[in-house]
């Protein structure tokens, strides 16, 4: 993060006025309220009232009809309270996501839930090491999604770098998306009203391709519409002595015998919406919000074209619609109503084939409307990354050369890092970084590989100006043993060494390696022999990089002739008796070194005549 200077303190201005006027908002509401459930009781309360002076005679017939407008105005209040409630939420989901703005640019995004270890795969050449997902992760400082896809959007963009094309559009939207503040709130308050926790909308497009389902029972279809009106008829012909006035019974009768025949193919259909459908009948709001505002990058117009109107209807009045439908069919969840209202109409048969037909005519296009969220939802997170960072650059990728060249770059997940310029301009270009513990060597290398994720994500990146090729990001440094598999920390060590090998040839070279003191698991002597001839294999495949040792002999690497390669180093000072770090980088190879202070600083006893002003 780039600290509390006074950027970030406008930026955390803005959160608290609107966080301010959101709770103003709330509270307004929470007042309006209270008066619309006064109101609804009184008109409740005399609706009862003089229905039943009316039927003890206590007042003349007009009681049924105040009776009647009573209980007429508090079907009205119902329904104003409803609105009124749900404004109260969305001011409410306001606060929240603006006291998590604040929260983000105080430094207390360790909190937030949504960390994405889920998306981590086990073998990524760089995930792991570069806290992509996790705990204190760019995914949990970054995601700002509302749906399951949305969220694997995102991790999917910071797991594989994009060409410079897709960058550059990404980049485009983002810088247009970053200052629309209302929009993207909007956007996650409509999301958020639907549902609490993020859905996954996989089910129900699922649903929505499927089919057809009521196929068995269309023959029931015409019988819906011709039973509950003939049975009608033959009850006011029995009641007029036209017929024999038990002659409708026969038409109850075949009405139950439809709800029998059609019971379990309808009660299956109905399950499978259920299953899938988890709020998303609502999601009409959402898309609303994004059908109703302008954008002027082609990407953002691309995402937006298949929600907008397609035969005079948009994503939008589609979801409407199917929400009404299925509301209608949410009347099972009455079941003596339900049964009543089913035998008398068959409106089981109704409701589930005007879901069917809504299926048939819009089941197509809903994968293309939640895949464009998805990719809008990400956007908008990498768009809320910049707004919160103005003081990070857009870096440029080139997309023939492999060069990695950054001034002021610093640790994107840091609060206030220091920033170091960084410097691999062509292939086979590597830093060879020396130093003493603590000093900032691995820090160094993070920040480097996570503003080059950031970067090829199309996201900002902590740095004044950097300047990258297409290239794939390659890390070996927390490797890890395994007993279970029999596996010892330096075969483990060769193995991803191996990986990271491959994955640069493959490359052709577009790569950048970062390794931190690599084959520690062996002695001295091989390590160095090893270390050097990896590193000739890796710059010979034509990628860039850096590696951290505390070999100081893999430092004559820099006078090799077939390629270039910089020692630079990272240094501690004593100031009174303690050890100090300023995590600048310089040129050179280091020529102090620590780890007897930082035993003694530790209180390991150290045998007497050890010196630690090594």
């Amino acid at each position: 993060m780039s600290g509390t200077g006074a950027r970030d303190s406008a930026v955390i201005g803005a959160y608290s006025e609107r966080k301010a006027s959101a709770e103003a908002e709330a509270r307004r509401l929470d007042d309006r309220g209270a008066l619309f459930a006064n109101g609804r009781g009184v008109t409740f309360v005399g609706a009862l009232a003089l229905a039943v002076l009316a039927i003890f005679h206590k007042v003349p017939a007009w009681g049924w009809y105040a009776a009647a407008g009573s209980l007429l105005a508090y079907a009205l209040l119902a329904w104003r309270h409803g609105r009124v409630i749900r404004d109260e939420e969305r001011a409410k989901v306001r606060v929240a996501l603006n006291e998590r703005g604040i929260a983000r640019l105080r430094g207390e995004w360790h909190a937030f839930p949504g960390k994405g270890e889920r998306f981590l795969p086990p073998d990524h050449l760089y995930a792991s090491d570069l806290d992509v997902f996790g705990q204190g992760s760019l995914f949990q400082l970054i995601d700002e999604t509302a749906t399951r896809s949305g969220e694997a959007t995102l991790a999917s963009w910071l797991l594989e770098g994009a060409n410079a094309d897709t960058v550059r559009e990404r980049q485009e939207a983002v810088k247009e998306l970053a200052p629309l503040l209302d929009f993207r709130q909007t956007l996650l308050v409509e999301s958020r009203i639907v549902a609490r926790e993020k859905v996954d909308p996989a089910r129900f497009v699922a649903w929505c391709e499927g089919g057809p389902y009521l196929r068995s029972i269309r023959w029931a279809r015409p019988l819906a519409v011709i039973l509950p009106l003939a049975t009608l008829a033959l009850y006011v012909l029995g009641r007029l002595e036209l017929i024999h006035h038990g002659a409708w019974w026969g038409g109850v009768l075949a009405l139950l015998a439809v709800v029998a025949a059609t019971r379990k193919p309808i009660a299956a259909f109905y399950e499978q919406i259920v299953l899938g459908e988890r709020g998303f009948a609502r999601f009409g709001d959402t898309l609303a919000v994004v059908e109703k505002q302008a954008f002027t990058s082609p990407l953002l117009r691309r995402l937006v074209e298949p929600l907008r109107a397609h035969d005079g209807h948009g994503a939008s009045a589609r979801l409407k619609r199917f929400s009404r439908a299925f509301g209608f069919a949410e009347a099972r969840q009455s079941s003596q109503l339900h049964a009543v209202l089913n035998l008398l109409t068959l409106w089981d048969v109704h409701t589930m084939f005007a879901l069917e037909r809504w299926r048939e005519e819009n089941g197509r296009l809903v994968r293309p409307w939640f895949e464009a969220l998805a990719e809008l939802e990400a956007l908008c997170s990498l768009a809320g990354f910049a707004h919160d960072h103005p003081g990070f650059a857009f870096p440029e990728i080139d997309p023939k050369g492999t060069r990695f060249i950054a001034t002021g770059l610093g640790h994107p997940l840091l609060d206030d890092p220091v920033r170091n310029d960084v410097s691999l301009p062509g292939p086979r270009t590597a830093l060879i970084v020396t130093g003493s513990n603590m000093s900032g060597k691995t820090t160094l290398l993070r920040a480097i590989g996570a503003n080059a994720v950031l970067a090829l994500a199309g996201a900002p990146v902590c740095a004044n100006s950097l300047v990258l090729g297409e290239l794939r990001v390659l890390t070996s440094m927390r490797v890890k043993d395994s007993l279970e598999r029999g596996i010892s920390y330096f075969y483990a060590e060769v193995q991803r060494i191996r990986a990271v090998l491959d994955a640069a040839k493959a490359a052709h070279g577009k790569a950048l390696f970062l390794l931190d003191e690599i084959l520690l698991g062996t002695n001295t002597r091989e390590r160095q022999i090893a270390s050097r001839e990896l590193l000739r294999l890796l710059l010979e495949t034509g990628a860039i990089g850096a590696v951290t040792t505390h070999d100081l002999a893999l430092t004559s690497l820099a006078e090799v002739t077939w390629a270039s390669v910089r020692n630079v180093h990272f240094r501690d000072q004593l100031v009174d008796g303690k050890m100090c770090f300023d995590y600048r980088m310089r040129e050179g190879v280091v020529e102090t070194t620590n780890a007897l202070r930082v035993l003694a600083e530790a209180g390991i006893p150290l045998g007497e005549g050890t010196s630690v002003e090594a």
